[in-house]
């Protein structure tokens, strides 16, 4: 195959040499390929400025990232049969982690596959593209996933905030089989339902999936706090594993409504809720002097943009302090993040420095990553995005 040329200004290319598959649009060379006369999703092949191909890239030129490696050959472009392989081999790996079929099947560059995350809740698959490139390839998507699953419902749910940054209209469409209003969902031996529209993303998180595993270990006989609970997963899952109590805190009536919900289907009838903003319900439940054996914090990703970095960062000790006064002498605190930048050494630190200001002795029990149907390429810092850190607090040791 043939295509239109995407040239980089000189020394561009290492960042892309060193494993990025990101083309920025300030280190394309307008001069010799302007950018407006490539279309939106259009497939191009890439050179250095010494001529020398890197690959081919899905192009947008109105976006900021405006290229997209979809292989380091340079006749290679995304074909249907391409396109089939690597979701095939994404398919591989789900299947030999996992002995029900429940995870992410494609996570989006981790899997070569650029714009692209798939769900996979047993015979409902769940499709988000977010990419004018992987737009292009709707229909071919949609075959693939039918040959390679055989699901009986495929939804399209297009109304991501990525669509936007590419010029794409926002939709959710039912693409194949009956009208999903419920999403069956097991992780971890727990059941879960989850509300198809109005659901965050493609409707649940696998990527803590391990890390909600740990706190199974630690959850009998403990009273819980779950802050940012969304529909339950961390505190319907210590529930399930012997909490005595739960409390699960959601600023989402929708969301809250799903925890009882979930709560009943999966026999439990100790789960109090409390709805509301998290850091006014933590207050609160500090100034009523409310204590609990473990707290689970996993905020929406408080650091969006790196320029959002200190603000963050901020939020992220007044919460963890908040947290950590909330827990009894002996206490456990899972602090989680999902902001790709915020580094496990920076949340660390933060822990630290809260406990020190609020006079508590804590102890790194262990470090979670996020679930290996969340693949991490080393050469692309923001596929790496997962972590949460399990703390012991003590309120006097040394």
């Amino acid at each position: 195959m043939t295509f239109p040329v995407l040239y980089l200004r000189k020394g561009a290319e290492r960042r892309l040499r060193a494993g990025h598959l990101w083309v920025y649009s300030n280190e394309v060379d307008t001069r010799r390929s302007p950018l407006p006369e490539f279309e939106p999703g259009s497939q191009a092949e890439l050179r250095a400025a010494n001529d020398k191909p890197l690959g081919t890239v899905f192009v947008n030129p109105h976006a900021l990232i405006c290229g997209r490696l979809i292989s380091r050959n340079a006749s290679h472009g995304m074909t249907p049969q391409r396109l089939t392989e690597r979701l095939e081999t994404a398919l591989s790996l789900r299947d030999r982690l996992f002995d029900k079929p429940f995870y992410r099947w494609v996570f989006g560059d981790s899997d070569g596959l650029s714009g692209l995350v798939i769900d996979r809740f047993d015979d409902v698959v769940v499709v988000q593209i977010s990419t004018a490139g992987m737009e292009q390839l709707k229909d071919s998507i949609i075959r693939a996933v039918q040959r390679l699953a055989h699901p009986k419902s495929i939804v399209l749910k297009n109304d991501g905030k990525m669509r936007k940054v590419e010029g794409l209209d926002t939709y959710i469409e039912q693409a194949l089989g009956d009208k999903i209003d419920l999403l069956s969902v097991e992780e971890n031996g727990v059941r879960f339902e989850v509300p198809m529209e109005g659901g965050q993303k493609t409707g649940w998180f696998y990527d803590h999936r391990m890390n909600r595993q740990r706190l199974q270990a630690y959850a009998p006989g403990k009273r819980v706090l779950d802050v940012f609970s969304y529909v339950g997963g961390w505190g319907i899952q210590a529930a399930c594993a012997g909490a005595t109590q739960v409390t699960c805190v959601d600023s989402s009536s929708g969301a809250i409504d799903s925890v009882h919900h979930n709560a009943r289907i999966n026999g439990l009838d100790n789960i109090e809720t409390i709805e509301g903003d998290a850091f006014e319900a933590l207050k609160a439940l500090c100034d009523e002097k409310e204590k609990f054996d473990i707290v689970v914090l996993d905020p929406p990703a408080l650091i969006p943009r790196r320029r959002d970095q200190k603000a963050g960062e901020e939020a992220y000790a007044r919460l963890n302090q908040l947290g950590l006064r909330l827990l009894e002498r002996d206490g456990l605190l899972v602090s989680a993040s999902c902001s790709m930048h915020l580094s496990q050494e920076k949340l660390t630190d933060i822990i630290r420095s809260s406990g020190r200001k609020i006079d508590r002795f804590v102890q790194l029990l262990e470090q979670g990553h996020q679930a290996p149907d969340h693949p991490v390429i080393p050469g692309i810092p923001e596929t790496d995005y997962i972590k949460s850190c399990f703390v012991r607090s003590l309120t006097s040791f040394l």
